[in-house]
């Protein structure tokens, strides 16, 4: 199979990560929050049945972590139930799903996760997003879920353009330096989607090379961070130690800190995409 003439429809196509598949899969079949609520299970398999896409993309989900301690039922019908209404039809249309997940599947405790280690969240956020991949691999086996961590990209919130903003509004950046992961560029998360396309079913763990804590993340973006711990920067969900995504699947992707250096580039020119 083809990548370039396979059909494809992406859910959440507005977001972060969905505008930057848009571009790698430009003749794909968007389709944005305004577009469908996929909280309604008819209208999700649907879509699909209606567009007999050869590969489904979900982009979509709830990642405000702190939000969703207080809105569960909302993540939980968004991360949990949406993705298994999207393998039920993906089955119905002999489809492929791709889904992404996240580190925070995990509990911290340990340096490192493969891919086949046991999950364990501890917020809210996490727990959700388990619900996800337990929907999507109780309705089918033709599915490739992609656990990434710490994303940043040019079409939505996230980490570098929150540092930027208080760097200029604060004397000082207070940021957490005992939690540890990888962070990644959605650009480079989405150019990758279109080689695990072709690769085979299971979990992948797909996150920018490299790791760093909060802390040192930050001081490669602002120049006034400044070091705290996790007590003295309380959050209303919990957040794992350590989160380090270990891929061993596929080739590994860039260092991050390549990848931020392209990121604030980018900002600073004005320039939104990066030419394919």
């Amino acid at each position: 199979m083809v990548v370039g003439k396979i059909k494809t429809l992406i859910f959440g196509a507005s977001g972060m990560l969905g505008t930057e598949l848009c571009r790698v899969f430009p003749d794909a079949v968007k389709l944005k929050h305004a577009d469908i609520d996929i909280r309604d299970r008819e209208k999700v398999i649907d879509a699909i049945i209606v567009n007999r896409p050869d590969v489904v993309i979900n982009a979509a989900a709830y990642t405000a972590v702190d939000d969703c301690e207080d809105n569960q039922e909302l993540a939980f019908d968004i991360n949990g139930k949406a993705p298994g209404y999207m393998a039920q039809g993906c089955v119905m249309n002999k489809a492929k799903l791709i889904h992404y997940s996240t580190d925070y599947v995990f509990n911290g405790s340990r340096k490192e996760y493969f891919e086949a280690d046991v999950t364990d969240p501890i917020n809210v956020y996490g727990r959700s997003k388990l619900m996800g991949e337990l929907n999507i691999i109780k309705n089918m086996s033709n599915f490739r879920i992609i656990r990434t961590s710490w994303l940043f990209g040019m079409h939505g919130k996230n980490f570098v353009d929150t540092m930027l903003k208080l760097s200029k509004e604060m004397t000082s950046v207070k940021v957490v330096n005992d939690q540890f992961g990888k962070p990644t560029y959605a650009y480079d998360l989405a150019k990758k989607t279109e080689e695990i396309i072709v690769l085979d079913h299971g979990i992948y763990h797909i996150t920018n090379d490299g790791i760093c804590s909060w802390f040192e993340f930050a001081s490669s973006i602002i120049d006034n961070a400044t070091p705290c711990t996790s007590k003295e920067f309380p959050r209303r969900a919990r957040r794992p130690e350590y989160s380090v995504l270990v891929n061993t699947k596929t080739t590994p992707m860039r260092h991050w800190r390549e990848a931020l250096s392209e990121y604030l580039k980018l900002k600073e020119k004005g320039i939104k995409y990066l030419e394919s």
